[in-house]
């Protein structure tokens, strides 16, 4: 079922295959009819991941970056609507022939062949492949079908492995294995008989559980593998190692190690979790988190990790609290709730709702000296607080708020403002990679050189980062500001855009148009989150 930890359970059995020498690539199949993820809700979808050649795509991938410590590209991601989109494209352009096109074999084949495009361009020993959605929903059968016709023609070259949920009801006090059945049978109506099968639990499963699950599903005891919930995602590798889950793959396969398991680093980085104790307290403004009575931390899962994976290099323990915006609006006197954090995050977004308490929050950040992070939005409200309440201009804002503002130090992108014209919304932004050149002398500068990076002939660091928005710093303004103390860092040399803003005078203030969650990891922090965390925690 949806959540239930199948881009995890698929990222770990990839580091687990690494770590006996092999090359891993994944690749991320999601079932609706979205080209890409670009045009839908955070909130019901999770965060909106960004490769580096610009893909709009679950946050599935970014599992994959962490724990894999590779970039993906856009291939990597197979939605229902780009298949059909190629079919119906590749119809109209006579590559079919003149025959009839089918949904089956048409739509199978043609993932069939981005599965392989992927193998052949990465040269990978395995392609883990996760179909997103549950068994037995309508929306997935082409997909199984898919994988129903692989392993019909190489049987040797293709492992399905089920990961499903086992259920332990309080009232009951047992864990329940019926669902797993289930989800087995409708695999079997599909053509399809798991060859391993991984049960997602609150506890290890126990030795009456494999046997129930073997007898009914159809497998081997030895198939049977637990994945119980961990303090840490990270540990996950670490559990599948315990267990012999990458030998049993391996044996499958007729494969051996090329080497001896090394996840030495991982186990190294699982310690340093479990005995950081000393606590970052850390607060986040977002807009995307609010589902009903729920809180959906998903939303900005990159943020989070990248928080932690900060934390982690210092030997902290990072405490995240999530801060409504909209309350510092009803509510000023509730900004005074902002002193009790180490540090504060704005995060990206888009839209009206709540960007007033979230510049009142700026501001607070500002004027009381609390570390403060800005990422896109973020950083773009930190520019119009400055020049509304330093700069002189008390009515400047941003054109996605107010289209007729007389200093819109926000502006739309130039390339933005046709395409907006022509509601072309989807994969239409400034996305993926583009270059940084981070000025010498500024926190910016700082930070990235003691992460190691190097420095080019001119003494700066010109570094690549991940982008996803529409509006930018509009350039106007920006000598005007600059004399009344906003500090240009980094700037985007092909262009001329601002990537990175930040303050004299203050422990740590700055805000960057870029994501550099997307590129953080859990054994690599970003050097800006690194900073922040550093600085927030009083680390010296």
């Amino acid at each position: 079922m949806s959540g239930i930890g199948k881009g995890v359970t698929t990222a770990s059995i990839g580091k687990v295959l690494q770590s006996y020498g092999f090359q891993v690539t994944a690749i991320k199949i999601d079932p609706y009819v979205n080209v890409d993820a670009g045009t839908m809700n955070p909130i019901e979808h999770g965060e909106v991941f960004v490769t580096g050649d610009g893909t709009e795509c679950d946050q599935d991938i970014g599992n994959y970056e962490r724990f894999l410590g590779e970039e993906l590209a856009t291939d990597n991601y197979i939605t229902t609507g780009r298949v059909y989109q190629a079919v119906i494209n590749r119809e109209r352009n006579l590559g079919y022939k003149g025959k009839c096109v089918e949904v089956v074999p048409d739509i199978p084949n043609e993932t069939i062949s981005r599965l392989k495009k992927v193998a052949n361009n990465t040269q990978a020993d395995f392609v883990l492949v996760e179909i997103g959605g549950t068994v037995g929903e309508y929306q997935n059968m082409l997909f199984l079908e898919a994988i129903r016709m692989m392993k019909l023609k190489n049987p040797h070259d293709v492992l399905t492995i089920l990961v499903s949920y086992l259920p332990l009801p309080k009232t009951i006090g047992e864990m329940k294995t019926k669902p797993t059945q289930n989800a087995t049978r409708l695999l079997n109506e599909a053509g399809i008989q798991p060859e391993i099968i991984i049960g997602r639990s609150k506890v290890a499963l126990d030795s009456p559980r494999r046997k129930k699950i073997s007898i009914f599903c159809n497998i081997d005891q030895k198939d049977v593998f637990a994945n119980p919930d961990v303090s840490s995602i990270y540990k996950v590798p670490l559990i599948f190692r315990k267990e012999e889950l990458g030998k049993r793959i391996l044996k499958k396969f007729n494969l051996t190690p090329r080497k001896k398991t090394d996840l030495q680093e991982w186990s190294k980085l699982t310690r340093m979790i479990e005995t950081a104790v000393k606590p970052v307290k850390i607060g986040i403004i977002g807009k995307y988190f609010d589902s009903g009575k729920f809180t959906l931390a998903d939303s900005y899962i990159s943020v989070i990790e990248a928080v932690k994976h900060a934390s982690w290099f210092y030997h902290l323990h990072s405490e995240i609290d999530w801060l409504s915006a909209e309350e510092y609006e009803r509510n000023p006197r509730a900004l005074k709730e902002l002193k009790k954090y180490d540090g504060l995050i704005i995060p990206g977004g888009f839209g009206q709702r709540g960007i007033k308490g979230k510049i009142k929050a700026v501001r607070f950040c500002r004027e009381q000296k609390i570390p403060f992070l800005g990422l896109c939005l973020g950083m773009q409200l930190a520019v119009i607080e400055f020049a509304r309440y330093k700069g002189g201009l008390s009515q400047a804002n941003s054109t996605e708020f107010d289209s007729q503002t007389a200093y819109p130090v926000i502006e739309t992108m130039k390339a933005q403002k046709i395409l907006l014209e022509e509601k072309r919304y989807g994969g239409t932004m400034r996305l993926g990679n583009y270059d940084c050149l981070v000025a010498k002398g500024t926190k910016s500068f700082s930070a990235y050189q003691s992460s190691g990076l190097s420095k080019n002939k001119d003494g700066n660091i010109l570094v690549p980062e991940r982008h996803r928005h529409r509006y930018e710093f509009n350039n106007s303004f920006r000598k005007e500001l600059e004399k009344k103390g906003l500090v240009v860092a980094g700037l985007n040399p092909q262009k001329d855009l601002v990537e990175i803003i930040e303050l004299k005078n203050h422990p740590f203030f700055i805000g960057v148009q870029f994501h550099p969650e997307f590129k953080s990891r859990p054994l690599v922090p970003h050097p800006l989150f690194r900073e922040f965390v550093k600085v927030a925690s009083g680390q010296k």
